[in-house]
């Protein structure tokens, strides 16, 4: 059945019977090529019996091949202009738009596999993150949102509610903030880490500021920048001295030295203690899930000037290319989303949530199945065995509404050199160092990411 016959007589109906009519009604290609970023000796290996699957549904061979992320760009464009790209490429956010813009994939072929798939079982910010003219660049395979980390069991004792907000944080911050025994908060502020810019672009995010707009550069709003002014310069004012990035939020939350510090999800394994190299030394015992029992999570984050708030999120696609047996890489991408979806989990759960909930018959049949993968590195356990069904809805539940900056106004590539620069981390410290007031590191930045192109 061609790549026109499929548009033309409608998308197949992916089911429990799924390999069977692939195998019966698909004429495919001996042998497909997928790139993965995914290089990992075990994450390779799962990635190849998933492979070994499909092959033996529909007769086509999947090679599996090794590439470092750094290197996709440079290898992508490199192959797109020899006219030898692989037919599918798992890739980061970054590339979904300028490679469905430069003609390296096929956007028509990515809408076709959402629609056979059903795009309602799929979180909408990850489609909205990816959306290219009338449909989507690539399909959404997996994504994790960055997490305010807790003391749920401090926060219940003294009756203040999660820390969904700036005000619900500072009013944590005033109740438990008892330094050196408990710091209220562990902010980055190292300068020249990317951990400050990531976290800085959700404060930012949260608060409705982004530097650009469908223009290009947007010169930031002078109140509600100011509003993250501060509310940045009070969780650094509730945090240690020096120069903190994501190894001292760890290690102080970890020994029950903090009370809320933001983090990527790939702490979880590590707060229950399935780590020896990051062990929690809130206790005596360093495999006890002690602390991940008293801990809580927030991946929506709202300031005073945007009630509905943001989740920064990191989403990953698999790309067909304009170069690829169309008819095959489809094939193969719909297996790896549905027959194929708990094991393309499976290759790292703590880090990819589920973008695609379910099915039509059953809506919530991948996340119940990746709340049982195991995660961990020396020891090995289910996250819904370490934490509550809430956290598990909140973990999954932010990509529904996660954002960056730049997606949606077609500008990631420039919002991308802001972020790299790094003008907002120094002017940020200038201003919780008391270098400058609001106006003036409002004006500088402004002046500063006016440069940047």
């Amino acid at each position: 059945m061609s790549y026109q016959m499929k548009k033309s007589m409608g998308k197949l109906v992916l089911s429990a019977t799924t390999a069977l009519v692939m195998s019966a009604l698909a004429v495919q290609a001996d042998t497909i090529r997928f790139w993965t970023t995914e290089e990992q000796p075990e994450r390779l290996a799962r990635q190849q019996a998933m492979a070994d699957q499909f092959k033996a549904a529909t007769g086509t061979a999947v090679e599996v091949i090794p590439v470092t992320e750094s290197d996709l760009g440079t290898r992508a464009t490199a192959a797109f202009a020899a006219g030898d790209l692989p037919d599918v490429i798992y890739h980061p956010l970054q590339y979904a738009l300028p490679w469905a813009e430069a003609g390296i994939l096929d956007a028509d072929a990515a809408g076709d596999v959402i629609e056979a798939l059903g795009a309602g079982t799929f979180a909408p910010g990850a489609l909205a993150m990816a959306a290219y003219e009338d449909g989507t660049a690539s399909v959404p395979v997996d994504g994790w949102t960055q997490m305010v980390v807790y003391r749920k069991d401090l926060f219940d004792q003294m009756g203040l509610a999660a820390p969904t907000t700036y005000a619900n944080v500072l009013a944590a911050i005033e109740k438990l903030h008892n330094p050196p025994s408990l710091y209220g908060f562990v902010a980055a502020t190292k300068v020249d880490e990317n951990f400050m810019s990531q976290v800085l672009e959700h404060v930012f995010l949260s608060n409705g500021v982004s530097p650009v707009n469908d223009g290009g550069f947007a010169p930031l709003d002078e109140a509600a920048t100011i509003e993250v002014l501060d509310f940045y310069k009070a969780i650094a004012k509730a945090s240690p001295p020096g120069e903190l990035y994501w190894k001292q939020s760890r290690e102080l939350y970890f020994a029950g030295q903090a009370a809320m510090i933001i983090w990527s999800p790939f702490i979880l394994d590590e707060l229950a203690g399935l780590r020896d190299s990051a062990p929690p030394t809130i206790n005596d015992d360093p495999t006890s899930p002690e602390l991940a029992s008293k801990t809580g999570i927030v991946t929506n984050f709202a300031g005073p000037s945007n009630a509905d708030g943001a989740a920064w999120g990191d989403i990953r696609y698999f790309g067909i290319t304009n170069d690829a047996d169309t008819d095959a890489a489809m094939d193969f991408v719909q297996f790896a989303m549905d027959d194929g979806y708990t094991q393309t989990l499976a290759i790292a759960p703590e880090g990819k949530f589920p973008v695609r909930r379910g099915t039509a018959d059953d809506p919530a049949a991948f996340t119940k199945a990746w709340s049982k993968l195991d995660v961990g590195v020396d020891r090995k356990a289910p996250l819904g065995e370490l934490y509550e069904q809430s956290m598990i809805d909140e973990i999954v539940g932010g990509l529904d509404v996660a954002k960056r900056w730049g997606v949606a106004e077609g500008q990631l590539g420039l919002a991308s050199k802001i972020i790299n620069s790094q003008v907002i981390n120094r002017v940020v410290r200038q201003y919780i160092d008391g270098e400058v007031d609001g106006p003036a590191a409002v004006a500088a930045m402004n002046a500063e990411l006016a440069k940047v192109n």
